[in-house]
């Protein structure tokens, strides 16, 4: 059992556990759902976590240092109806431009709460809220109550979701999909060999630590907000992509979902424990689940939204009581030396959720 403890941290347990719970309920779907281990069911899972798996890993970046956005949601509406407005009135508009249009407009919106938060000391909740509203509106009075068609659209956009990276008879890897796959890459290396990555778990874990070591807490915070400003709008642009029609109402929900899936893979609300691929994880599990139930019981979206609050529920609960035991165990073990010839602890200076 020590042994055991010292090959895994606690947040990587957690991880492993997630991997067999979704595998747990593919089996169960399986056996309740006539056809469910199907290329197409892959299909529809895989098209469904991509944009709420970049939005998440937005979401971890900011929870890591004890915060909270609850504005990814209108970001990611108001990024998908302007850059869609846009390429209408402009179809020879470039796809880089779209896209860099659409990051750097989230980028713009979340600097705009990680200088309130980090410079103004206004709690993040507040503020997000706060902008949830006014960027909601924003996309209200933008719209003129239009909607952006897809037959309006131009044809790569419109093509886009069915574009494949490769294909295994009826599987398919879709772009979107791999997309996300890369920005969970990406932020888990950034976090995990960076400074900027070290400096983020270390202010979520110890605020007074952090400061006492001359880290620029604000100018940190500042851009975990930036950052997950600009994945929102890069989701913004994925959900254009893949539904093509954009009312005022798109992204609302989302900010649910992120938080959850971060929770639900492990992401601590104090700050200082989870990563990228624990958001994954959980937008993975909560898209299985989501997505089968779907099938098996026709639920209505209110049920899922229930769901889904259910799970956050479950996950802090399971933080407070086993995962801090389980980290209790971890650290004495990591203070008994290595016995009968095994390897000598892993170093416990790794960022949390590595």
């Amino acid at each position: 059992m020590k042994s055991f403890f010292r090959r895994f941290r606690p947040e990587q347990l957690r991880e492993i556990i997630l991997v067999l719970l979704i595998l747990l309920l593919v089996f169960f779907f399986a056996l309740q759902i006539d056809g469910y281990l199907q290329p197409r069911t892959f299909n529809r899972i895989t098209a469904s976590v991509a944009i709420i798996t970049v939005v998440a890993v937005g979401q971890t970046l900011v929870i890591l240092t004890r915060n909270i956005d609850l504005s990814v949601g209108s970001i990611v509406g108001f990024s998908a109806y302007f850059v869609g407005t846009q390429l209408t009135r402009n179809n020879e508009m470039m796809p880089i431009v779209a896209v860099g249009m659409a990051i750097a407009l989230g980028m713009l919106m979340g600097g705009f709460n990680g200088l309130l938060v980090a410079y103004g000391r206004v709690p993040a909740i507040i503020v997000t809220l706060g902008t949830l509203a006014i960027y909601r509106t924003m996309l209200v009075e933008y719209s003129d109550a239009k909607t952006v068609l897809t037959s309006q659209l131009p044809l790569w956009v419109q093509n886009f979701p069915q574009v494949n990276l490769f294909t295994i008879g009826d599987l398919e890897i879709g772009l979107l999909f791999a997309v996300a796959i890369g920005v969970v890459v990406i932020f888990q290396l950034l976090l995990r060999y960076t400074t900027f990555g070290r400096r983020l778990y270390a202010i979520g874990s110890n605020p007074d630590a952090a400061r006492v070591a001359g880290f620029d807490s604000q100018k940190i915070i500042l851009t975990a907000f930036i950052l997950c400003g600009a994945l929102s709008g890069l989701a913004g642009f994925m959900l254009l992509a893949r539904f093509g029609n954009v009312t005022v109402v798109a992204g609302q929900g989302i900010e649910l979902q992120s938080v959850a899936a971060a929770v639900v893979g492990g992401v601590s609300i104090n700050g200082g424990v989870g990563s990228p691929l624990g958001a994954f994880l959980g937008a993975l599990l909560i898209t299985v689940l989501e997505q089968s139930l779907i099938r098996w019981l026709d639920i209505s979206e209110f049920w899922r939204d229930a769901l889904l609050g259910v799970l956050i529920l479950l996950s802090v609960t399971i933080d407070l009581l086993l995962m801090n035991r389980l980290s209790t165990m971890w650290s004495r073990s990591e203070m008994q030396p290595a016995s009968n010839g095994g390897e000598p602890p892993a170093s416990a200076t790794s960022p949390a959720g590595d």
